[in-house]
């Protein structure tokens, strides 16, 4: 039978990730549009770090400890967290969905040719997630505006932009440092083969 359990250098990689999402969350890395109150930011970089390195289930759980700790110490608090949570889950998601379709490890992702198609798929699934949750969630609670109010106000391409841009530094910062920098050489076993 397999041992799931996280062994202890996969725990302190998991830890450090989590809370380096949350630090660069705390003083915002990123660009803000002074249009639109939408951020560019890098604070999903490490959940796809923890995808290259170890697979679904890490980055799962470094996401959702990370989404937890900028909870509570970012001024978002929970709001922020939670959107940053649901645009991001669908990118290491579908990275992990292809490899297992296609029966692949984690070390086919080296080539960044492999990483278009499953990507522009998570882009794809992301805007049609993240639309609709701003005109009907997070835009009323954090501006007060009713859902019509925020689709005359911020227009969906605009949402649709800001999401394939988020996705595509979060998967390219990622896979450069990964496999540039070599954080690789931290991955376990099964994701280098």
């Amino acid at each position: 039978m397999k041992n799931n359990a996280l062994n202890t250098r996969e725990l302190a990689i998991a830890a450090g990730l989590a809370a380096l999402s949350a630090l660069v969350q705390i003083i915002h890395i990123g660009y803000l549009s002074p249009q639109w109150g939408m951020w560019i930011d890098i604070v999903a970089v490490t959940w796809v770090i923890a995808f290259l390195l170890f697979g679904f289930r890490m980055a799962l759980i470094v996401s959702l400890i990370g989404a937890v700790i900028i909870t509570l110490v970012a001024p978002e608090t929970w709001l922020g967290a939670g959107m940053k949570w649901i645009a991001s889950f669908p990118t290491f998601l579908v990275l992990g969905l292809w490899l297992f379709k296609i029966k692949k490890p984690l070390s086919y992702y080296k080539n960044p040719l492999h990483l278009l198609l499953p990507v522009v798929i998570a882009i794809i699934i992301r805007c049609l997630l993240i639309i609709p949750i701003n005109y009907f969630y997070a835009i009323p609670i954090w501006t007060k505006m009713t859902p019509l109010q925020a689709m005359q106000t911020i227009p969906w391409y605009i949402i649709a932009l800001f999401n394939i841009v988020q996705s595509s530094i979060d998967v390219a910062f990622a896979w450069v440092l990964i496999y540039k920098f070599r954080l690789n050489r931290y991955a376990t076993h099964i994701a280098q083969e």
